[in-house]
């Protein structure tokens, strides 16, 4: 089943004062008062795994869950954050679900928009940037404590990717901390 996420009411479509958007996507504020926002209900399906949207959603409010095979990941509430932006950069179906926990908002954006417009091509590449970071200085510390004869434990070391590879905000540039 595909998501439609046309506004569904001419004020959805209006865009918040800028003054109340996250530090992060100031430079952005053009480019996203022109894209239309979408709302989603608590428990509705945002992004189905296998299906190719062609959509870039940038969270405005609210929070979602990340599910792979019905488990369900992480957690994403940060404002500012990106969803299909691997989708969209690979052509290829979403690798996995993304269910709204709570009434949440999107800005929706056609992945053409990556190509069209290089703060926005910019803003996902820092994105995806700092994850490889935290991930690689997580990896790092993690062979040291290993080494050192302290070795994280595997559920700490899968919570921690898990959160860098969905880019929660408390993953960014965490190390393991041995138990």
């Amino acid at each position: 089943m595909q998501v439609c996420f046309a506004p569904q009411s001419e004020h959805e479509a209006a865009v918040e004062p800028l003054a109340s958007k996250p530090i992060y996507l100031i430079g952005m504020e053009k480019t996203l008062s022109g894209l239309p926002v979408a709302t989603r209900r608590a428990g509705e399906t945002v992004l189905s795994a296998g299906l190719k949207t062609d959509l870039l959603l940038i969270l405005k409010s609210g929070a979602v869950g990340i599910l792979k095979d019905s488990v369900e990941i992480a957690r994403v509430d940060q404002p500012g954050a990106v969803l299909g932006e691997l989708s969209a950069l690979l052509d290829q179906p979403h690798s996995a679900e993304v269910r709204a926990l709570e009434d949440t908002q999107f800005y929706v954006a056609d992945a053409e928009l990556l190509e069209k417009d290089p703060a926005v091509l910019l803003y996902v590449a820092r994105i995806i940037a700092a994850r490889l970071v935290a991930a690689d200085s997580s990896l790092a510390e993690a062979k040291k404590q290993s080494r050192a004869g302290q070795p994280p434990s595997l559920g700490d070391m899968l919570d921690q990717f898990e959160k860098i590879l969905v880019g929660t905000k408390s993953s960014r540039l965490t190390y393991f901390r041995g138990r």
